[in-house]
């Protein structure tokens, strides 16, 4: 987009555009990261009932989360045969295990006799023997034995196999739904698998995995992190390197929404010039994902005529390729560098590009409308030529502990952990200020926070589909 086109968008910030920023790299940019489409979607308020009433609640219970695809965990997390996951959701609780074909299928956790889980911890089982009576079935779901088998004619010849729900795989990742009529999961994903193609994604493993409860409803946790601007006043310390108001937000598919915010290049919003070597102390100083955390500061002085951001991008490429052995000299700057978070409706997001890869995931917690739980996974390449690293396991950061104080210990940065306790500081605020709200509505960006309107669009679409199902049955 030319910058006498940009100029005519009432709904952009003035400074230069991410397309503008683009054009300064000094690699070809691959198609994908061009200007996606960006429908007007209105800009209708957001009713705060759908945050704050557990009625609200009880619909997304019934018609969203037993319709949706949803990332239940890693394959590397279930390797051998029998291994088995438990992934719960929204009082909803499945077994994703590794069958002996080594296909994965997902079964519903829950005892056929009085409904007690059958597993409560994952890990590598030959049979779901339920704790409370001890009926058992096999790993692939078929019926195994019951010890009171005489007091149960009404099983005799019948087929009492555990009831089974969709899966899906991408990019290392399995997906669960619960919905036997649910689209395939390659028709939600849309242009994801195209998009992620050169990053690897069944290639990496789990460098660490943070699951925070959080208090606040799980769509106000994601929105959290579905728009850049809220830098200014709660990330204040990033703002001499990312370009957080000229961030680029698309809607690609009903499911797929992004938004990119390029990095090694100050926000309008700074008071003053900001110098290509401050940028890169700034981005020394908070450590992110960058694998330049290490780097002595002395070490990493802009040469004279050159960006910081073609620095830090040259910098990674070296420092990446030393550390996993894989060759980045042809990757664009933006895809070293810059933050690239696509989002899949309605509670997924994955970070593209060859930096170690963000991946977060937004969840009810329990039946509780008003807390939630968001799952951080941090990816890393596998080394060329090495052995997959074990995953890291679910390291849990309760409701008020601090992640500055434990995202550490599970291995985040602290620069990172100071990031994320930033985000969780507003979120119990925003929960409590809508519950305290006497207009009763959110009022939304018309760019900056489209992608947030229309997840709440695809919301009322889905209830409105699922209560129209209803009906058609009971008609």
């Amino acid at each position: 987009m030319n910058v006498e086109a940009r100029n005519f968008r009432t709904d952009r910030h003035p400074a230069e555009t991410y397309e503008e920023i683009l054009e300064r790299d000094t690699r070809p940019i691959p198609e994908h990261l061009r200007e996606g489409p960006v429908p007007d979607i209105g800009t209708e308020p957001v009713d705060v009932a759908r945050y704050i009433d557990p009625a609200f609640a009880r619909l997304e219970e019934k018609y969203l989360w037993p319709r949706i695809w949803q990332m239940a965990c890693r394959e590397e997390e279930i390797p051998n045969v029998g291994d088995t996951y438990v992934y719960e959701i929204a009082g909803r609780s499945l077994l994703v295990v590794r069958q002996k074909d080594g296909s994965i299928r997902a079964f519903h956790n829950s005892c056929l006799h009085r409904g007690r889980k059958l597993a409560t911890l994952g890990g590598c089982k030959n049979e779901f023997r339920c704790p409370y009576h001890g009926i058992a079935w096999n790993t692939d779901g078929s019926f195994k034995d019951n010890p009171i088998a005489w007091d149960f004619p009404q099983w005799q010849g019948k087929d009492v196999s555990l009831p089974e729900v969709k899966v899906g795989t991408w990019g290392g990742f399995v997906f669960v739904n619960l919905d036997k009529d649910a689209p395939p999961l390659e028709q939600v994903l849309g242009p994801l698998p195209e998009h992620f193609a050169g990053y690897g994604y069944e290639d990496r493993y789990i460098h660490f995995h943070v699951q925070k409860t959080v208090a606040c409803n799980w769509k106000a946790a994601a929105e959290g992190f579905m728009e850049s601007h809220h830098a200014i006043t709660t990330h204040p310390q990033l703002l001499p390197y990312l370009a957080d108001v000229n961030s680029q937000y698309d809607i690609l598919t009903d499911y797929v929404t992004r938004q990119f915010s390029a990095q090694m290049v100050p926000s309008p919003y700074n008071d003053r010039e900001i110098t290509e070597n401050e940028v890169v102390q700034a981005v020394l100083g908070v450590g992110s994902r960058s694998v330049v955390g290490g780097a002595g500061k002395d070490a990493m002085n802009v040469p004279d005529g050159e960006t910081a951001r073609t620095f830090m991008a040259e910098f990674t490429r070296r420092s990446l390729g030393a550390d996993d052995g894989h060759d980045y000299s042809a990757a664009s700057d933006a895809e070293m560098v810059d933050a690239l978070l696509y989002n899949v409706f309605p509670h997924m997001s994955f970070w593209a590009g060859f930096m170690p890869s963000l991946v977060y995931r937004w969840r009810p917690n329990g039946h509780d409308h008003a807390t939630s739980i968001m799952d951080i996974y941090m990816l890393k390449r596998v080394p060329k030529g090495q052995p997959r690293p074990r995953p890291a396991p679910v390291f849990e950061i309760g409701l008020d502990e601090s992640m500055v104080e434990y995202g550490p210990k599970a291995g985040l940065s602290p620069g990172l952990a100071a990031v994320f306790e930033q985000d969780m500081s507003n979120l119990p605020h925003v929960q409590t200020g809508m519950e305290a709200s006497e207009i009763g509505v959110c009022h939304l960006g018309r760019y900056s926070e489209l992608r947030i309107r229309k997840m709440h669009q695809m919301l009322d679409q889905t209830i409105a589909e699922g209560k129209a199902r209803d009906a058609a049955q009971a008609g």
